[in-house]
């Protein structure tokens, strides 16, 4: 962040003042603080929001679905706080411009990776955390992960794009899911696109800066297909017959 425009920016996305120390450290990641000499990561402020953000989100849990057991709870939790889902959070919100980044992982991509991306974000709750306390911490998170929240009940028992499909393909007696993917592109800014296929049938497409990232979005969108099907079969079934 070379101005304080840019802070102005990334406090109005964020829609809660940080002390402007804390901000700057929640984007320092080890890679730019190692070039500038060893200054102070943000390491230590995502250790904390990791936590901050585990009791937001287990508490919310807890709450919402009283009757689950803690198994249940724990994976929904799990799906909530899981590095591709905070990734998408901060996609969502554009911060990886604002990331502090070494000339390192600028060019390999580092702006758009899962890990830096949801590190930073942890980092950020725990930067609100330390600026306000945890009421405020809690609303900031909860406004944030609350489309998380809303769907973990309803991801499959996996938690995860892949085994979801893989448990709903097995239910229809499609087989094993197979990946078909490709890369596109110069090595700092490779474009993967992705395929699921199954019985010879594609069932959904995903793109992403990583291998893993693409063929998470095409199982998202195969998942979906799936249930549509899974869907419609069943009311055929439950169908009175129209015959003569």
């Amino acid at each position: 962040m070379a101005a304080a425009t840019s802070a102005d920016q990334l406090v109005e996305k964020l829609g809660v003042h940080i002390d402007p120390e804390l901000l700057v450290l929640s984007l320092t990641h080890r890679s730019f603080a190692h070039e500038a000499g060893g200054i102070p990561t943000n390491e230590r402020l995502e250790f904390l929001g990791d936590t901050v953000l585990g009791l937001v989100v287990t508490e919310a849990l807890y709450r919402r679905h009283p009757g689950f057991s803690e198994g249940e709870l724990a994976k929904m939790r799990a799906a909530t706080v899981s590095q591709r889902a905070l990734a998408a959070i901060a996609r969502d919100l554009d911060l990886g411009p604002y990331l502090l980044l070494g000339k390192g992982e600028l060019s390999t991509g580092g702006r758009d990776k899962d890990s830096i991306l949801s590190d930073m974000l942890e980092a950020i709750f725990g930067a609100v955390y330390l600026s306000h306390g945890l009421e405020v911490a809690r609303g900031l998170i909860e406004r944030l992960v609350d489309p998380t929240l809303a769907i973990a009940a309803d991801l499959g028992a996996g938690l995860d794009w892949k085994t979801s499909v893989q448990e709903l393909a097995a239910r229809l007696d499609l087989g094993v899911p197979e990946y078909d993917c490709a890369g596109e592109g110069p090595d700092h800014a490779r474009v993967f696109t992705a395929r699921i296929v199954l019985g010879g049938v594609v069932y959904g497409t995903g793109t992403g800066s990583a291998k893993k990232v693409a063929e998470q979005e095409a199982a998202a969108a195969a998942y979906h297909a799936l249930q549509s099907l899974e869907t419609g079969a069943s009311a055929t079934v439950g169908e009175p017959s129209t015959g003569a």
